[in-house]
């Protein structure tokens, strides 16, 4: 569950700043981009823990009215169910603590209903339950893809990513957590993306905020031509709807600029993010396609209040942003 507060300015280490009233609202990573999915047309089934409390039946209730089965959620007697504490200043950015809870138990149980689910497209797997749950995760065999969201990054995730990931989404700040170095902006993302890569995923996405994504993968070669990818900075065409001012970089990987919109409120972007991305890759969407229609969605998350009730649907994406949505 998610505890808002907006403030005028976020505080700094040791400071009180006082802020509007609290908001309660339905959170949660996996939810948050479960739900995303879903408004953006995917087929959704959620697994994961919730505690026998009045917050886990209003987390559960918020999943199947957006349509998200909700059969692989398990309520785990006398745990608490998950608390996000969010602040938020006046230009819309955050700072978020999360109490885990009953995220904790999610386990064996868990890890075997997702495995006798009939196939899918994706599997989602965020960071924010143990990472024996997470390890099990990725080695399940049915999906074909696993998208793997290192938020928040944790001591094993070296290891994690050694073992085989489809594909690894992180921002700035987790893929600083991961390679012990700092990353800042859309160049950063851009440096950072092969050093992810060379640690074992196949794709990698680093977001930038607003700045835009960092990818690094085997892009479909009919989307990015050979030649941008040999000769180092090249404009990409506008094709496919990618944005002609994406830049392919040698190594592989292609820098895709942010959508400027008017942000009120970013929390829940990064989770729409994560949830465009599993739909459009879903879908067979070419992986730069895909990641700049993410980028398209966060940014319209963005510009809505709310985490699971900013996120936005097709329409709305092209109404902030002018982005058609490709599936």
């Amino acid at each position: 569950m998610d505890i808002a507060v907006t403030v005028s300015r976020l505080p700094v280490p040791g400071a009180t700043v006082l802020g509007g009233g609290a908001a309660y609202a339905p959170g949660g990573k996996g939810a948050n981009q479960a739900v995303a999915a879903a408004r953006l047309g995917a087929r959704v089934r959620m697994t994961g823990c919730v505690g026998d409390d009045d917050f886990g039946a209003r987390l559960r209730a918020a999943l199947t009215r957006e349509g998200v089965g909700d059969e692989g959620v398990r309520t785990v007697p006398g745990a608490p169910t998950g608390l996000a504490m969010i602040t938020v200043d006046e230009a819309g950015e955050n700072m978020i603590t999360v109490a885990p809870g009953a995220n904790h138990e999610v386990g064996a149980a868990e890890i075997a209903t997702v495995a006798a689910t009939p196939s899918c497209d994706a599997l989602v797997i965020s960071a924010e339950i143990p990472v024996e749950a997470i390890k099990s995760a990725l080695g399940i065999t049915g999906p074909a893809l696993r998208i793997l969201n290192l938020a928040p990054a944790l001591p094993s995730s070296a290891e994690l990513l050694a073992t085989g990931v489809d594909w690894l989404v992180v921002n700035e700040s987790e893929a600083a957590a991961i390679l012990g170095t700092p990353i800042s902006g859309l160049d950063g993302a851009a440096a950072a993306a092969p050093q992810l890569a060379e640690l074992g995923a196949r794709n990698v996405v680093v977001t930038a905020g607003a700045a835009g994504a960092a990818y690094c993968g085997r892009p479909d070669a009919a989307e990015i031509p050979n030649r941008a990818l040999a000769s180092g900075d090249a404009r990409i065409p506008d094709a496919a709807g990618v944005s002609d001012a994406a830049v392919a970089k040698g190594g592989g990987v292609v820098m895709v600029p942010g959508f400027r919109v008017h942000a009120v409120d970013s929390v829940g972007a990064g989770d729409t993010f994560v949830g465009a991305l599993a739909v459009t890759l879903a879908a067979g969407v070419p992986a730069v396609t895909a990641v700049r229609a993410a980028s398209a969605a966060g940014a319209a998350a963005a510009t809505r209040p709310g985490t699971q009730s900013g996120m936005p649907s097709p329409a709305d994406v092209l109404a902030a942003t002018g982005f058609s949505w490709p599936v």
